[in-house]
């Protein structure tokens, strides 16, 4: 089992290298992490924008664009349809956002001739290593779906339980936030995060470990479980996925974590054909090349 980030690129060693096709690759920290990826074995990259701008960048940066395939593209629109294209016909195993905006980028990823669809919701999933946890946490979803129904919620453990066994976590536990551990009717957050339980226990929620209503606290802390007398929880405190009850509470906990605590970190966009990075432009250059290292995974398990 993965334990931290240098975990999986020791498991990406022992694996094909990865090809990832860049959006508007003209872009100074993308293509730092785009060379600096390539440098650690992790993926090989598709440069697709202004080739004049990019070869610009490179200079600026020191990166030899000897062995890169460029493909020159000024329209951002059009280097987004051109690059994910490369994805959906096989030429490239993931997909990563360069100096386009969001809106243009998912647009080509929902295309319906050259996207990468499957009909399953997109759902956005970061990975934490942090400091005293023996282990990674998965988190979803802090930056995609606003308020997600309890269909979206299944869809969402599923994608999120897919991301942390391809980093070697087989059976993880799953937690349904809420901001108390016990069902009130009045909460509909709680309601629904034992109905997710329930779904688990019979069978159909697969290949994990439901157990909600839980705090943050019983989540992730066992000293918090003891005190509260909830020893007796399929989770106490050891908890690999945090499902939060809308964008808000994940976004808010995502945010907090990153600029308060010395933490590695790496997203990815699922419920694609393939591993979609997207990263904010304010992300340091480590969260592109983790997310990469991620992406990478994750594609290896397709």
């Amino acid at each position: 089992m993965s334990k931290t980030f240098d975990d999986l690129l020791k498991k990406l060693s022992s694996c094909p290298t990865k090809k990832v096709s860049v959006a508007a690759a003209q872009d100074r920290p993308i293509l730092e992490a785009v060379a600096i990826a390539r440098k650690r074995g992790i993926a090989n990259a598709t440069l697709v924008g202004d080739e004049a701008k990019i070869k610009e960048i490179a200079a600026s940066i020191e990166m030899d664009l000897t062995d890169y395939e460029i493909i020159n593209e000024p329209d951002l629109e059009q280097a987004a349809l051109k690059a994910v294209s490369l994805v959906h016909d096989g030429k490239a195993d993931m997909y990563m956002k360069g100096l386009t905006d969001t809106k243009t980028f998912l647009k080509s990823v929902l295309n319906k001739e050259v996207g990468l669809r499957t009909g399953r919701p997109l759902s956005h999933v970061c990975v934490f290593e942090l400091p005293h946890m023996d282990r990674l946490l998965f988190l979803t979803d802090v930056a995609f779906i606003p308020y997600p129904t309890l269909e979206d919620k299944v869809a969402m453990i599923d994608l999120t339980v897919d991301v942390a066994r391809a980093c070697g976590v087989e059976n993880p536990k799953v937690a349904p936030l809420a901001a108390v551990e016990v069902v009130n009717p009045k909460m509909q957050v709680t309601v629904e995060a034992s109905e997710l339980t329930k779904m688990n226990e019979e069978g159909k929620i697969k290949n994990c470990i439901v157990d909600g209503p839980l705090s943050l606290d019983l989540a992730i802390d066992p000293e918090a479980a003891k005190h509260k007398g909830a020893t007796g929880r399929k989770i106490v405190g050891d908890a690999d996925i945090l499902l939060f009850p809308d964008i808000h509470a994940g976004n808010l906990v995502y945010k907090a974590i990153v600029h308060m605590v010395d933490c590695k970190n790496g997203n990815i966009l699922t419920g694609t054909k393939a591993p979609v990075v997207l990263t904010s432009r304010s992300d340091s250059t480590e969260i592109k090349v983790n997310s990469l290292a991620l992406g990478a995974i994750v594609a290896n398990e397709l």
